[in-house]
């Protein structure tokens, strides 16, 4: 079973779908020492098969239409972040106190560019808040990785130890991913709900998404791409933040593609939410299994309230196992669960080509809410989908298949081709391409980014 048929499979679609899929191979895009490129080759064409069965179904078509996947473009979407330029300006990734440190015994990797991450890492290393990056280092290296990693996770901050693939396999939490598939899927509720209207597939071209809401409550990576992706495949998305947490201004840009962004109170604007939720057909979260549901966002919660709804989860380690309520991001998944092992050298820790984790994941969560819709086209039921990054990293590390016979060859040098630029309210953008191609479909967003927050949190 080639990578792609494992993706399709993964999401319940239909074996026979996946010979719709044709690719064109790009040699040196997105190089590394696992198979990155076919991961991400697999999961953005199954994401575009969803969209193109949906399509179909709406369209009325009997077979849905041709899907290709073009390396070229799959490594620019994963590079979206690195890519972007905000009139002319490169943004910052990683803050000072995010990245690799030494320690008494091999290595731990932080993540720290939220305030409040950083705020939680100075305290676990008993630092004031104008400490330097060399105060912290020698912090650090006064201790083990683990010591590192039980002591910032303490503090309510983000680290985690290096661990070899041998390492992260006696680990529990590893052993609980082993148990899982990597899209979790089921029914939800008992009730019948609306079916979305056929699709006019003339004049702007087939958006399979149409008239689809969805309530995105996502942050980092992986949440934001996979409905930045059903934005632009023609859903009405509306992200909603806590008034209290500002997303980062350059992260915002790079996937408020599609979308419109409001801040929302949930613990004081209750009846606001009600509102949205009573005509929403998706609601997507992406923080720590289970830190919504006193609000009453847990699947069950929001599907007695709203007959019919499809709830899709995104998290870093998982819904289950020691390690369910960690906050966690790609670096990080990355670092526990081998994979900066095998990409670095003997000395040092290295890191895949892209936060492939993410992106990667963020287009399977799309892909499986767009077959939800499709299965919620036959029967009227809800769904509810869950995705890990760290259960992705399991088929990155040992799962993949064969390369599977080889599309179409040429040549690679570099992301240029694949990107555009455009006016927005936040500046003039050089932004990646979307990655999603099927014939008829939309070739790029209707909607550019605007500054976070700065939308009503009602439906258009």
């Amino acid at each position: 079973m080639t990578d792609i048929e494992f993706a399709w499979s993964a999401l319940g679609g239909d074996p026979a779908l996946a010979g719709r899929v044709t690719t064109v191979e790009r040699e040196g895009a997105l190089a590394a020492r696992l198979p990155v490129r076919r991961l991400a080759r697999a999961c953005v064409g199954a994401c575009a098969l969803a969209a193109a069965e949906l399509g179909a179904l709406r369209a009325g078509l009997t077979v849905p239409p041709p899907v290709v996947v073009d390396d070229g473009a799959v490594a620019a979407a994963f590079h979206s972040e690195r890519l972007l330029r905000v009139d002319g300006r490169q943004p910052v990734s990683f803050a000072p106190l995010s990245g690799f440190w030494r320690t008494s015994d091999g290595w731990v990797r932080t993540h720290a560019n939220y305030p409040h991450h950083r705020a939680a890492l100075l305290a676990a290393l008993d630092l004031p808040e104008d400490a330097a990056v060399e105060d912290a280092a020698a912090r650090l290296a006064g201790r083990t990785a683990l010591e590192a990693e039980e002591a910032v996770y303490g503090a309510g901050g983000l680290a985690v130890a290096l661990r070899t693939p041998a390492e992260w396999a006696a680990h529990e939490q590893s052993a609980e991913l082993a148990l899982r598939p990597l899209v979790e899927s089921g029914r939800l509720g008992e009730a019948h709900t609306r079916v979305l209207p056929p699709l006019d597939a003339a004049g702007a071209g087939l958006l399979p998404a149409a008239g689809l809401r969805v309530l995105d409550l996502t942050r980092v990576l992986a949440g934001p791409v996979a409905t930045r992706t059903l934005g632009f495949l023609g859903a009405d998305v509306l992200r909603l933040d806590a008034p209290h947490l500002p997303e980062l201004a350059d992260q915002h840009a790079d996937t408020g593609f599609g979308k419109r962004s409001a801040v929302l109170d949930l613990a004081t604007a209750a009846d606001t939410f009600e509102k949205l939720l009573d005509s929403a057909d998706v609601v997507v979260t992406g923080y720590r299994p289970g830190a919504l549901d006193r609000f009453g966002l847990s699947p069950e919660a929001l599907a007695e309230r709203r007959p019919g709804l499809i709830v899709a989860q995104v998290s870093a380690w998982g819904a289950y196992g020691p390690w369910r309520g960690r906050r966690g991001f790609d670096s990080l998944v990355q670092v526990a669960t081998g994979i900066a092992a095998t990409e670095g050298s003997p000395g040092a820790p290295g890191a895949l080509p892209a936060q492939a984790l993410d992106h990667g994941t963020g287009y399977l969560l799309a892909a499986a809410v767009l077959r939800a819709v499709t299965e919620r086209s036959y029967d009227g039921y809800g769904r509810w989908v869950r995705l890990a990054l760290a259960r992705t990293a399991r088929w990155l590390t040992e799962e993949a298949g064969p390369a599977g016979a080889a599309g179409a060859e040429a040549g690679y040098e570099g992301p240029d081709a694949w990107l555009a630029e455009t006016d927005s309210r936040v500046g003039r953008l050089r932004y990646a391409l979307p990655p999603v191609s099927f014939a008829g479909g939309p070739a790029d967003w209707s909607r550019t980014p605007v500054p976070w927050g700065s939308d009503a949190p009602a439906w258009s």
